[in-house]
């Protein structure tokens, strides 16, 4: 990466603190340039000190992670300790960025993958990267399979992951206020504990 770049980045996003500049700078970046810079670049920009470079890299991660298996094991692996909320905040979406290139129902494995972590921020990237589920391809003809990968985590043990999983399930009932065998009122249940917490 050239240093006027990292300079352009440094000057224009640094001063700011605005989520649609870095995606969009992420997203000109990712047109503009082959996976293998996009990676390498976001490796670099990842280590800087301002997290709004950081957030560019993770958004960048999440657009290629459907193509390169070390970007999605990077998102996975060392974005989830960030300690940074905000770089969280985008873990979720470089996520469900993931699983719209690579497809919501292929996506199924690494989202119970996800799911299973240790992590928090990698469950709650799942809940939260994918809202509103019922919106997307798949999961918008099989609210079910929404409901069921997001209800496996409605007992967990972290409050920031259970307030997730409500506002997940919260979304799908309004969105299908029609599912039958009363899962809105399980989903609105399941909420309610949620915000009990």
């Amino acid at each position: 990466m050239d240093n006027q770049y990292w300079q352009y980045l440094t000057d224009t996003l640094t001063e700011k603190d605005n989520l649609k500049l870095c995606r969009n700078e992420a997203k000109s970046f990712h047109k503009s340039h082959i996976v293998s810079d996009c990676f390498d670049t976001a490796m670099e920009l990842y280590a800087s000190e301002h997290f709004q470079i950081q957030d560019v890299a993770v958004f960048l991660l999440g657009y290629i992670a459907a193509e390169r298996a070390d970007a999605l094991s990077f998102l996975r692996d060392t974005v989830s300790l960030n300690l940074s909320w905000k770089v969280q905040e985008v873990l979720a979406m470089a996520f469900g960025a993931f699983c719209k290139a690579n497809g919501y129902e292929k996506s199924i494995p690494t989202m119970r993958e996800w799911i299973s972590s240790d992590n928090a921020n990698n469950r709650r990237a799942v809940t939260e990267g994918l809202r509103i589920w019922t919106s997307r391809p798949f999961f918008k003809d099989y609210p079910e399979r929404a409901i069921e990968l997001i209800a496996s985590l409605k007992d967990d043990e972290s409050e920031y992951v259970r307030k997730s999983v409500g506002n997940s399930l919260r979304d799908i009932s309004k969105k299908n206020p029609d599912l039958g065998g009363g899962r809105v009122d399980f989903i609105q249940c399941v909420h309610q504990r949620s915000m009990d917490c």
